[in-house]
């Protein structure tokens, strides 16, 4: 890690580490992990791929959790009552079928994997082939998501290319595996209220961007906000993010839902 990325970690965490909150706010919470114990997609800095001892302590402590529950990440998440915690991870790698999924199922946890359908299609070294992927679907508590066909920000495409992106990626996936695929992550957190839209329209019913915080239940459900999860998480700052402390990072982004 750099000395201005250092820095700025080292002021991160002074700030989360004091918390006006008694406890976390009600609304769901969606975590966002990437690989697990190899690289990410273009991760030059190491910051998405978690080893795979650090994801288990996360697992393990969310697991054990007192003050929310973990939930799926469907259409009844938002309304629920309480904090709850949704699992959620981008990109579709090999990874979260060899390393992630066996420390999720055997705590009992259910998780979501955003999968860019072109990586799957075209066999990309790293990522869920065919087979795998429909293993991955058949596991207890597991869900699949769509991720965008080909990995790109989809706030640059023109109208066209935006809708081949939506539809052709959510086509492949429901024709491979045999089941809907109603849920969206935005590649890079890229959306603004054209894409929000067009993947509406496409037959999305929740889409995912990067923007920090808690969704509560008056939140567009196409435009729910996910807490980042990165290699450098340890146990306290991940109870930290549980709980919001980390929140006042969305003001780095701007939110979608005013764009």
């Amino acid at each position: 890690m750099n000395l201005r990325r250092l820095l700025a970690r080292s002021i991160s965490e002074m700030v989360a580490g004091v918390s006006w909150m008694r406890g976390p706010a009600d609304g769901l919470r969606v975590l966002m992990y990437h690989a697990i114990g190899t690289p990410a997609l273009g991760d030059t800095l190491g910051l998405f791929s978690l080893k795979p001892d650090r994801f288990k302590q996360h697992m393990t402590l969310l697991a054990g959790w007192k003050q929310g529950r973990v939930v799926e990440f469907d259409g009844t998440a938002l309304s629920g009552s309480g904090c709850r915690v949704a699992i959620t991870f981008d990109d579709g790698y090999l990874d979260n079928l060899e390393v992630a999924a066996p420390i999720l199922t055997e705590l009992g946890l259910p998780f979501t994997v955003f999968v860019t359908s072109e990586f799957v299609r075209s066999g990309k070294a790293g990522f869920l082939s065919p087979s795998a992927l429909r293993a991955l679907e058949a596991l207890p508590g597991a869900r699949i998501g769509a991720h965008g066909a080909n990995h790109v920000d989809l706030t640059q495409c023109d109208d066209r290319a935006l809708r081949s992106e939506l539809s052709s990626s959510r086509q492949y996936l429901e024709d491979l595996l045999g089941s809907e695929v109603r849920t969206l992550a935005y590649p890079y957190g890229a959306v603004d209220c054209r894409v929000r839209d067009a993947a509406l329209a496409e037959g999305y019913r929740l889409g995912a961007c990067s923007r920090a915080g808690v969704n509560r239940p008056e939140r567009d459900p196409m435009l729910l906000a996910r807490t980042e999860i990165v290699a450098f998480d340890g146990e306290r700052v991940f109870a930290q993010k549980l709980h919001g402390d980390w929140d006042w990072y969305r003001w780095r982004k701007q939110d979608p839902a005013s764009s």
